[in-house]
């Protein structure tokens, strides 16, 4: 098997480390492993495979002396904006986590068990979809394939590890009752939930909640798609949350529906009420699946669908999709 040799950029954040450490569990084909990351981090050590793999600043000639033909990036979306480009000038195919390229017509926005087709377009830079995104469209796509989804109203109840290290740590501090010099969050976050991922648009909306309107739309390819979001940063740690309710354009059997996701890509099923199971974020914590219950009926309408959706909002939700593409691409290739 060809081996490769793979950037990861912004290989020292939360998200960067968590992809290092899925190419090594996942056993992706690395010949050489080029960690890039800023300026204050160069020098520092990756571990992969058992070994340390010594950081590099990320510029434009360490990009070019790496020999790269893939780049996994999470350095945020200025970062990308600059440097993606100048990857694909020199011949490799980016894979990127930011929101820098999402909704750019050119770039394909790809969650392998939704479009995989989607990564092998002309172009070399890949989009990576938002969080909280990824894990509701695993889970719509059987369904909108049989019954054809005509609005889903979503709430979501998404982790303090969505906001990077600085919100996980503004979560640890303020439980232990410590002094936060510089929050990441406006409000206090232990023992409080807050209506507010990123910032107010004129709208009313949030841009995370505008997110997921666009990003479903372009993942699903069908504009006629209509969502109605709203976010909520939680104090929890092991993933994201959703509470959708789904209004299908035909008719289905509750039956139907529920093995229609048993039987989905990436998607378990955790449906036992009566029992007291169903999916939560302390078990999608470190999974790359996501879990799917609390699937009933929505007697308000005629043809109506609640579910109960949780990930793993660092590994599906970001590193492993991004994973994901590079096995999908490789395999295409």
């Amino acid at each position: 098997m060809k081996r490769y040799t793979v950037i990861v950029a912004g290989a020292t954040g939360m998200v960067g480390r968590k992809m290092v450490q899925v190419l090594e569990e996942r056993a992706f084909p690395v010949e050489r492993l080029v960690p890039l990351a800023s300026k204050r981090s160069e020098g520092l050590n990756v571990t992969f495979n058992g070994r340390p793999w010594k950081v590099q600043e990320l510029s434009e000639t360490n990009i070019r002396s790496s020999g790269a033909e893939l780049a996994l990036f999470s350095a945020g979306g200025s970062v990308s904006r600059e440097f993606a480009p100048i990857c694909a000038g020199y011949g490799i195919t980016v894979i990127d986590n930011s929101s820098a390229w999402r909704m750019d017509p050119a770039v394909p926005l790809v969650v392998p068990e939704v479009n995989r087709a989607a990564i092998f377009g002309p172009g070399r830079i890949i989009a990576n979809p938002n969080c909280s995104t990824i894990q509701m469209v695993v889970v719509l796509k059987p369904l909108h394939d049989a019954f054809r989804i005509r609005r889903v109203v979503v709430s979501t109840y998404q982790s303090v590890t969505g906001a990077g290290q600085k919100g996980y740590d503004q979560l640890m501090k303020e439980w232990k009752e410590e002094t936060v010099a510089h929050p990441k969050f406006p409000y206090q976050i232990a023992f409080n939930c807050l209506p507010h991922i990123d910032e107010f648009t004129e709208s009313g909306y949030t841009k995370e909640e505008l997110k997921m309107v666009n990003e479903t739309k372009k993942i699903m390819g069908d504009d006629s798609i209509q969502v109605s979001p709203t976010c909520v940063r939680v104090p929890s740690i092991g993933g994201h949350s959703e509470s959708v309710n789904i209004e299908f354009e035909r008719p289905f059997e509750l039956a139907e529906a529920v093995a229609m996701l048993a039987k989905a890509p990436g998607v378990v099923v955790v449906d036992d009420p009566a029992n007291k199971k169903y999916p939560m974020p302390i078990h999608a914590h470190d999974r790359d699946e996501t879990f799917v219950g609390r699937i009933r009926r929505d007697p308000s309408v005629p043809n109506g669908l609640n579910l109960w959706i949780v990930s793993d909002n660092i590994r599906k939700g970001a590193a492993t999709n991004a994973v994901q593409i590079a096995e999908e691409w490789i395999k295409g290739r």
